[in-house]
């Protein structure tokens, strides 16, 4: 009876460790499968990100410009070149025609007193801006009066602002072209779209997707243009103001020096 018992416990236990094995490899074998399955998710959502992030913006651009239909697209391109063309210049002129207008009235200052009017001028000569050159022809006229020299820095300085203003009319044509012919677009795309119903008779959203995808690039790419164009535009203007304050303050002070300069004589 014992031993019936002990075989019956050994049996019972081999046949529950047999049971755990094979509920163990089982488990396995479904979380392998399930790790599996997850890797190859992974690894397709990783090919997925790789592909689309192997899309340069230069390619993306691209696409879009395509899509927009070159016909449209190259006119505001165009806009773009041209009104960055024109940006770029002012801007580049503009820092040129920035000066220490402070450091030079204390240059010409100084050869006021050490060498008289041609001094100062030729100080003048070798400084570059339009501050300079204000005042350089305030000085060549100093021979002919106080009152001449005020109205020759006036006149002048109405010259330098002139040159300081100079091409950002077309900044703002293309400012304004630019979102013009992306609604021309955006109204020609359209156009297009009730052209294909009226065609098929029917509408549904693959008939229409095409013009209406058309409209939408060209818009947005005319207003794009057209915002990269005002902060272009802006930064001039508030650099052009920022020079013609200067100029007019430092030709009262030169009238101030000149003033100092004549009645010392």
């Amino acid at each position: 009876m014992k031993r019936l018992f002990a075989l019956i416990a050994v049996f019972g236990m081999l046949f529950f460790m047999a049971s755990n094995v094979a509920l163990a490899q089982e488990e396995e074998a479904a979380a392998t499968e399930q790790v599996e399955q997850t890797s190859a998710a992974i690894a397709e959502e990783d090919a997925a990100a790789a592909a689309e992030e192997g899309k340069s913006l230069h390619s993306q651009m691209k696409q879009k410009f395509i899509e927009g239909d070159p016909a449209f697209m190259s006119f505001v391109l165009v806009a773009l070149i041209l009104g960055l063309a024109f940006a770029i210049e002012r801007v580049l002129y503009l820092n040129l025609a920035t000066s220490n207008t402070k450091k030079l009235l204390a240059s010409v200052e100084e050869a006021l007193e050490s060498g008289g009017v041609e001094a100062a001028k030729e100080v003048c000569r070798t400084t570059r801006g339009p501050v300079a050159s204000i005042f350089y022809q305030g000085l060549d006229r100093f021979d002919h009066g106080i009152d001449v020299v005020e109205k020759t820095v006036i006149s002048y300085g109405g010259v330098q602002a002139g040159l300081l203003e100079k091409g950002l009319s077309w900044i703002a044509l293309f400012i304004a072209l630019a979102p013009m012919l992306g609604f021309m677009g955006t109204v020609i795309g359209m156009i297009g779209a009730f052209d294909a119903i009226e065609v098929a008779g029917d509408i549904s959203p693959s008939l229409v997707a095409g013009g209406i995808k058309v409209a939408l690039i060209t818009t947005v790419s005319g207003l794009v243009v057209a915002m990269i164009l005002q902060v272009f535009y802006n930064y001039c203007v508030a650099k052009i103001d920022s020079i013609i304050n200067s100029m007019e303050d430092a030709s009262i002070s030169l009238l101030d020096l000149l003033v100092k300069h004549n009645m010392k004589k």
